[in-house]
């Protein structure tokens, strides 16, 4: 498998069901596909989701690729009002600390973790990628791939950054790069 390079959606707006980006996320989402231009990418795809594909619009036209969709890089939950708030702030806890959890919206952490781990077997020999997605799913497969115990406790707790790129190799985690700061900083983590 090649470099899989998983970009967070940029910063959207407060609304349910399928929101776009903010001016913000915007931003994000050009500084993320500025970050990603001269990486050789081969292709950029995205969750179904508005706000994943406006992500990976910003990224496939700086690469000069379309974007493809794939439903298994979609968040393991979105809220659509079609429960109460409350009731699906309740079940996405629970679905983090319990991963084998189904909620009343959605799929288990166990269950979004292996679709997004399938999606990198089918296509991340492809790589170098781009995949824009959401930032739970992107813990979900973290936890997936190298286990509760090494996923750094940030993640856990605050979830992936807005315009942040997790980069993996081999279905090995290397690093997280938060490009999503609008001054343009980057940070490097290594988990476990």
């Amino acid at each position: 498998m090649g470099i899989v390079y998983v970009v967070q959606h940029g910063e959207k707006e407060r609304a349910p069901g399928d929101p776009g980006l903010t001016a913000r996320g915007r931003e994000q989402a050009a500084l993320a596909a500025e970050w990603l231009r001269d990486k050789g990418l081969r292709a950029v795809y995205a969750s179904p989701l508005a706000r994943a594909r406006q992500t990976a619009a910003a990224v496939a036209a700086a690469a000069g690729l379309p974007v493809l969709i794939d439903a298994r890089v979609a968040e393991r939950m979105n809220w659509d009002e079609s429960v109460p708030f409350e009731q699906f702030a309740a079940d996405w806890a629970r679905a983090s600390a319990d991963r084998n959890f189904v909620p009343a919206v959605g799929d288990s952490s166990r269950a979004a973790g292996a679709r997004f781990r399938e999606f990198l077997e089918e296509r991340g020999g492809d790589g170098p990628i781009a995949v824009a997605c959401h930032g739970g799913v992107t813990v979900d497969l973290l936890r997936t791939l190298i286990g509760d115990a090494a996923v750094p406790e940030v993640l856990l707790a605050d979830g992936v950054p807005s315009g942040a790129i997790t980069v993996i190799d081999g279905l090995r985690p290397v690093s997280i790069a938060a490009t999503g700061h609008l001054d343009g900083l980057e940070t490097g983590h290594r988990p476990g």
